[in-house]
């Protein structure tokens, strides 16, 4: 008789699988540029569509030809940059140096209630030892108030500073505090980007829809969504790489190289009539990315400069029609 046999069902790369901490994501890892800029951005997930777009990708068997491209439309209005936290290298890694706030902010009532902001030690104490600054980051906050949510608590998180010299990097930090920060300021159309999100939340699920296991056959005793063994015999134990049961959804995760197919500043030349279905209104700034993007709707989505990037010139594309 022949053996089948198979890749295990459910990846070992994340464990455990249970809902992340917080509904919207902080990156730990950002990529190293020359670039003086900012290396991050972020929207809200509005809904799908498609596009018909003319393929210009260098190696496509479409090459030239009109396509139907899935996009997901991102409302992104500009964030408020706060501050700005500068690291030095410690033991265990990089720790926070300093902290300059900008002073409207921490009047501010609506980020009060998210976060309190102290007016930190002004930027005179990364001056004196700028040569020990590793990394500096942007505080930022999303403006909610001009997206089509009804919300009016922000979220808050950080933003790599990029670029290869200490002090331009500071000049740059002083000109950007207080300030508002566009995605076109960030990314450009054609461009791969990474996004980070928190996936939708599904609840306590078995073994097969969790793990995409094998059901029983018809003949099995009592049931057959599950598993057929916990392990050997010999071992008093369940390992920890057996499918089981459990939290599916709300999970943490990246997505790498979408690539942005559309930027705009009028939300309306995407937004169908009656606005999108469980969102609304797109008023400002939009993001058209190529294929989805996780989470549901109203779900924030945190854009960064691609940690792989492919190997590929930045072309923009030839947008026929919009489907809305």
């Amino acid at each position: 008789m022949v053996r089948h046999s198979k890749p295990r069902a459910g990846s070992l790369q994340f464990w455990p699988r249970k809902r992340t901490k917080r509904i919207y994501p902080s990156i730990s890892h950002w990529p190293e540029s020359a670039e003086l800029g900012f290396l991050g951005f972020a929207g809200y997930k509005a809904g799908m569509t498609h596009i018909t777009i003319i393929d210009n990708r260098k190696n496509s068997t479409t090459k030239g030809d009109e396509i139907s491209v899935p996009v997901s439309v991102l409302d992104c209005p500009p964030l408020s940059v706060l501050g700005f936290r500068f690291y030095k290298k410690s033991q265990n890694g990089i720790a926070t140096f300093s902290e300059v706030f900008d002073a409207k902010a921490i009047d501010d009532k609506n980020l009060k209630r998210k976060a309190r902001l102290k007016a930190g030690s002004g930027f005179g104490k990364v001056e004196k030892d700028l040569e020990s600054i590793m990394r500096i980051r942007a505080i930022v906050s999303t403006n909610p108030k001009r997206s089509g949510l009804g919300k009016k608590r922000p979220e808050i998180f950080e933003i790599e500073v990029s670029g290869k010299d200490a002090s331009e990097k500071l000049k740059f930090c002083k000109e950007k505090l207080g300030k508002e920060l566009k995605v076109s300021d960030v990314f450009k159309e054609g461009e791969y980007i990474d996004v980070t999100a928190v996936t939708k939340g599904k609840g306590f699920e078995g073994q097969v829809k969790r793990f995409g296991v094998k059901r029983q056959n018809r003949k099995n005793l009592k049931k057959r969504r599950h598993i057929g063994t916990l392990g050997p015999e010999g071992v008093r134990r369940i390992l920890y790489t057996v499918p089981m049961a459990g939290q599916l959804g709300f999970f943490r995760r990246s997505e790498y190289n979408k690539r942005i197919v559309k930027m705009g500043e009028k939300g309306n030349d995407v937004t169908p009539k009656g606005g999108f279905k469980n969102y609304g209104v797109v008023k400002d700034n939009y993001v058209l990315l190529e294929g989805s993007v996780p989470g549901p709707r109203k779900r924030l989505i945190v854009l960064r400069s691609p940690a792989r990037a492919p190997d590929v010139k930045v072309l923009k594309p030839e947008i026929k029609h919009i489907t809305m």
